[in-house]
């Protein structure tokens, strides 16, 4: 889940901010492509289906729930077995934030087919046959990751609802490839829409021989000093209010977890917080900062996205290094360029980086999109480091094919084991003045670092305007991109489009095998 800041806020970040050149990635005429399966549907209809938990009278009466819209998936592949992959998503939308509970799809013989289950994540969600009980009337912000002998780790964002009165987050394991699960570990709970949890990720550590049982997990914690004593009125004015990035792990392959601690006590609001592991073990942290304090912000250069490391597993971490401005623009629908609403929008991962690490060599390529000339236009770009995340390139756009005058967004992110850096996004290339709204998926791989690009068409256009209407056009913040195969240099693709009635979503696996 993430809290969505106002139009006219974003209008005035978007008309505020100072922008960075950003160079345009090339195309390459002769790198070699992917050979692309088709579209292999890997969600299926709702277990949660008959559920009447998860109403939210409190934040919005007139919120309702998508019965068999999944969204916002993510997916990983263990490298024991290349043939198991687990992928994880929201299933039964809510418009007001969050779904009835997560689902896994998991696929053992390499994303040609798929089953479904589930972690105890929420009330719809439990099973009758085991003593524990949810106490989560919603579950969102799904991410799954594997250690390197094989354990699946799934973390959740538990909430109330929107008002996230009360929310926490909470784990859950597989020993046996995604089978099934351990009821989850509970990291953290509060009971205050002020103290509140938001936006988890998790990354198990992929090492050979040193990764296994260790994992690590990171979210955000909206705090205030000085709460409860603040009056409302005070906390809404204040500039002491923070995003606290969280982070806990395990090195027991999740039976205990650390005490939540936050890695940095500055006075901002992070967002997105994203881990990854160096071949070295150092622990790298991207994320955005969206605001300093709350209330009317002084500067512009307070947006930026960011990156800090921890050289011992996390226990102390070095103060953020700027990677680059934070750019990005409203994504607006083309056919209407002046929103009233947020419904009138599209709502994917504005604020949200994402990240992978090169195995070999260490080097960390990080993705995001941004309005690169201030024409109103997000495209989705890359920038790399080379030095454990001190210092980033300047950021390029990957979005070769998308023209200039419509968006790109929700990037994802990965390198294969051959060092190939593949980028997987949606654009508004094929959109028209008819109705609706095409929408493509798209795969570019650079096999020189990111100097060149290759791009290849993945799915539709599917029309956007289909999707569930979660404060916007939602198909999830972010979809899921691994390395996978033999030798982990093909891809496994997962990702949610909609279909041809409204207020619809699946999710799609893609296998894309290196030639």
């Amino acid at each position: 889940m993430r809290r969505h800041p106002p139009i006219r806020l974003v209008t005035l970040v978007i008309t505020a901010l100072i922008l960075q050149l950003v160079a345009v990635g090339s195309a390459s005429a002769d790198a070699p492509t992917f050979t692309l399966s088709a579209p292999v549907l890997a969600s299926s209809a709702s277990p949660f289906a008959a559920c009447t938990a998860g109403g939210s009278p409190d934040a919005d009466p007139s919120g309702v729930v998508y019965p068999n819209t999944e969204v916002e998936p993510f997916v990983a592949v263990n490298p024991n077995d290349p043939s198991n992959i687990i992928g994880s998503y929201q299933q039964d939308r809510w418009s007001d934030g969050g779904s009835r509970g997560l689902v896994a799809s998991r696929s053992v013989d390499g994303g040609l087919s798929w089953a479904q289950n589930w972690a105890e994540f929420s009330i719809c969600s439990d099973y009758a046959s085991t003593p524990y009980v949810s106490p989560f009337n919603r579950a969102t912000d799904p991410w799954v990751s594997f250690d390197s002998a094989g354990r699946a780790y799934q973390i959740s964002l538990g909430i109330d609802s929107v008002a996230l009165n009360f929310s926490g987050i909470e784990v859950s394991t597989s020993t046996d490839g995604g089978a099934t699960w351990n009821a989850p570990a509970r990291l953290i709970t509060d009971n205050s829409s002020i103290t509140f949890n938001d936006k988890d990720s998790i990354t198990a550590d992929w090492r050979p021989d040193v990764g296994e049982g260790k994992a690590y997990a990171t979210w955000i914690r909206g705090d205030l000093p000085g709460w409860p004593a603040i009056s409302p009125q005070g906390a809404l004015h204040s500039y002491g209010y923070r995003g606290v990035a969280m982070f806990s792990k395990t090195t027991d392959g999740g039976q205990t977890w650390s005490t939540p601690t936050s890695m940095l006590n500055s006075n901002i609001y992070t967002q997105g917080n994203q881990i990854v592991v160096l071949p070295d073990g150092t622990l790298v942290n991207v994320f955005a900062v969206l605001f300093k304090g709350a209330g009317v912000q002084p500067t512009s250069t307070q947006y930026y996205w960011a990156a800090m490391s921890s050289k011992d597993g996390g226990k102390t971490w070095g103060a953020p290094t700027r990677i680059a401005p934070l750019g990005t623009a409203l994504l607006t629908n083309p056919d209407i360029p002046n929103p009233t609403t947020f419904d009138e929008t599209v709502r994917a991962g504005d604020y949200l980086p994402d990240v992978a690490v090169d195995k070999t060599t260490g080097a960390i390529y990080m993705v995001f999109a941004t309005d690169v000339d201030a024409s109103g236009w997000n495209h989705v770009v890359l920038t790399k480091s080379t030095d454990g995340g001190k210092k980033w390139s300047t950021p390029q756009r990957v979005d070769i094919g998308t023209p200039a005058d419509t968006h790109s967004f929700n990037g994802t992110v990965e390198v294969t084991a051959d060092e190939t850096v593949a980028v997987m996004f949606y654009d508004f290339r094929s959109n028209t003045n008819a109705a609706g709204l095409p929408t493509g998926v798209f795969l570019v791989h650079s096999h020189d670092g990111g100097a060149t690009w290759t791009e290849q068409q993945v799915d539709g256009p599917f029309d956007m305007e289909n999707a569930p209407i979660a404060r916007g056009w939602f198909l999830g913040d972010y979809q899921g991109l691994a390395a996978a195969g033999e030798d982990f240099n093909d891809l496994i693709l997962f990702y949610s489009v909609s279909t041809g009635t409204a207020n619809s979503a699946d999710i799609m696996a893609v296998r894309a095998t290196r030639p």
